[in-house]
């Protein structure tokens, strides 16, 4: 029976097991004991049998089937927890190291797959991939029950073996067919199944801009767009099931009648008790076992697609930290050197130079698709180059420690996502505590300081019950920054939400909060662009120039149209 399965699919499913060993191990020795008591207990009934048929009182042997039948009925219950606590430990492990691996997989590995399609990874496919430990132990178990049933029948008689033996051959063929054939057509039903949920993530994320829009319709057709084809795989599935479960049930009709036959003539001709009779017909179910377990080979098919759904996302690679200690900090000196991305095949940015002198405030220009937000990815290293490299303080970032990195730079985004439980844990997000006084600094800085105390529990506002505009995120954003260490603070449009006014009392605070440390912004509007020492203008993935707002945009008309693009003034 456990041929029935493919050898890499055995060995995925088989690694699972040492998610969970305990539990495992646990459900594997209740699975033994359970199928042990079914190989004795035909023998002991079977004797029950005799006995009264000769007229005897057979005390001994009831006791005997009785202590048997309970220890059967407490291992199949403890069984029962074991398997329970196997499923649900592999699934947390699964999910454990999916997420450990998705993370260090940064920004790059991210962007592989679509959001809805890894939380069908991390949620079903995980919980499906949980099942198959206990379902393994129970199919193992019953393959070597199976062998025993037939060794049983083998010594009764042994024509009722060769008559067992006859139809085992077929029956093995089409129990490899169905689990090949379920396997492969489960896989593409999860597949059609990740691309719905993507769609409908990409939905709800929109769903303001789809209800002012009016274009609920369209949208509903588009996430459901997939549908017809995930009924397909799914009829599909059905089908390879249903094709081989009438076979299989004829088989197993065919069995019994045959080998029954066989046991009645037996009977008839004296070389079987009526005792051996019952045992005969006991043992047959049981060496039926392998050929009653197509539900359980659909639940491993299942288990098994959905495993390598999983198994084949912890597989990507995931970028190299090193973790030697690096070079001591320096003044914060961020420079590019012949630095290539591309993205989707299109070149973002191509052999690009720059330098940003330790201590300045450098502000990123170009139009849009220019690539200023890949830029500000690059510099803290939350996605690497194809080629080129990006030093600070002239050491490549890849030779610097993950953990050092992350205290060397501070972002701020345009759309920041605030983590924490309070909006004091959301600025103060990061590695390390920077303390209260620090936080209200911080957020003094980026202008939150006076909103943040008007919220009904000032700092210690639940994030879920803080009513925040988009500009008062943006400004929590950015006060998370200005709480952080560091020497490198990137700026990816992290004002674009703030008015004029607003934007311009964060600017000039910024220029005290943040001086003598590097500054990286990138920078839609004129008057940002201004603040700045420098502006590095992109166009055409490389540097056009790097030089003061003022020189370019009296020497550059086309400086001046950037943010006539943007739609912004001077």
């Amino acid at each position: 029976m456990a041929e029935t399965l493919p050898p890499r699919d055995r060995l995925r499913l088989v690694r699972l097991i040492r998610l969970a060993p305990l539990a495992a191990v646990a459900s594997l020795l209740c699975e033994v004991v359970v199928q042990a008591t079914s190989l004795l207990i035909p023998v002991v009934l079977a004797g029950v049998v005799d006995t009264v048929v000769r007229g005897s009182t057979p005390g001994r042997a009831l006791a005997l089937l009785a202590a048997l039948l309970t220890v059967r009925v407490l291992c199949e219950a403890a069984g029962g927890l074991a398997d329970a606590s196997a499923s649900t430990g592999v699934t947390a492990r699964l999910r454990e190291r999916l997420v450990r691996h998705v993370l260090a997989s940064g920004i790059p590995g991210i962007r592989r797959h679509h959001t809805g399609d890894l939380v069908a990874r991390l949620t079903a496919n995980t919980a499906a991939a949980g099942h198959a430990v206990p379902a393994l132990a129970y199919m193992v178990l019953t393959s070597l029950t199976t062998l025993g049933g037939l060794v049983a029948l083998w010594l009764l008689d042994w024509r009722l073996g060769v008559v067992f033996l006859a139809g085992a051959v077929p029956s093995v063929y089409l129990l490899r067919r169905l689990t090949r054939d379920v396997t492969d057509r489960y896989a593409g039903y999860l597949e059609k199944l990740g691309d719905i949920a993507g769609r409908l993530t990409d939905a709800l994320t929109g769903a303001r801009t789809i209800r002012a829009t009016g274009t609920a319709g369209r949208e509903i057709e588009r996430v459901l767009a997939p549908l017809p084809g995930l009924r397909a795989a799914g009829a599909s599935t059905w089908d390879a099931q249903r094709a081989i479960a009438w076979k299989i049930d004829t088989v197993i009709t065919v069995f019994r009648l045959g080998v029954l036959a066989v046991a009645g003539a037996g009977l008839a001709a004296g070389r079987l008790t009526p005792g051996d009779f019952l045992a005969a017909a006991m043992y047959l179910t049981i060496a039926l076992g392998f050929l009653d377990q197509v539900d359980n080979l659909v639940t491993l098919a299942e288990a098994d697609a959905n495993a390598e759904r999983v198994t084949g996302l912890l597989a990507e690679p995931v970028p190299a930290v090193p973790t030697a200690d690096g070079p001591p900090p320096g003044p914060g000196a961020l420079s590019f050197h012949g630095v290539h991305v591309s993205h989707d095949d299109r070149v973002v940015l191509d052999g690009l130079d720059l330098a940003v002198p330790a201590g300045a405030a450098v502000a990123v220009v170009g139009r849009s698709g220019a690539g200023k937000t890949t830029l500000a990815l690059l510099a803290g290293g939350l996605v690497p180059p194809d080629d080129g490299e990006v030093r600070l303080d002239g050491v490549p970032l890849t030779r610097i420690p993950g953990a050092r990195l992350r205290r060397e730079f501070a972002y701020a985004f345009d759309r920041p996502v605030l983590l924490g439980s309070t909006v004091a844990d959301a600025i103060a997000y990061g590695d390390g505590d920077p303390g209260p006084e620090r936080i209200r600094a911080a957020a003094r800085a980026a202008r939150a300081e006076e909103f943040v105390d008007r919220l009904p529990g000032g700092f210690d506002t639940p994030l879920s019950t803080a009513p925040l505009s988009g500009g008062e995120t943006q400004r929590l954003g950015l006060a998370r920054a200005l709480a952080r260490d560091g020497t490198v603070l990137v700026l990816d449009d992290a004002t674009s939400s703030l008015d004029t006014a607003t934007e311009a009392q964060v600017a000039d605070a910024l220029t005290t909060a943040a001086r003598g440390r590097t500054r990286l912004i990138v920078a839609h509007r004129a008057a940002t662009a201004a603040r700045a020492d420098l502006v590095a203008w992109l166009e055409n993935g490389r540097v056009r120039s790097l030089a003061p707002h003022r020189r370019l945009w009296t020497d550059e008309p086309e400086y001046r149209e950037v943010f006539a693009d943007e739609g912004t003034a001077r």
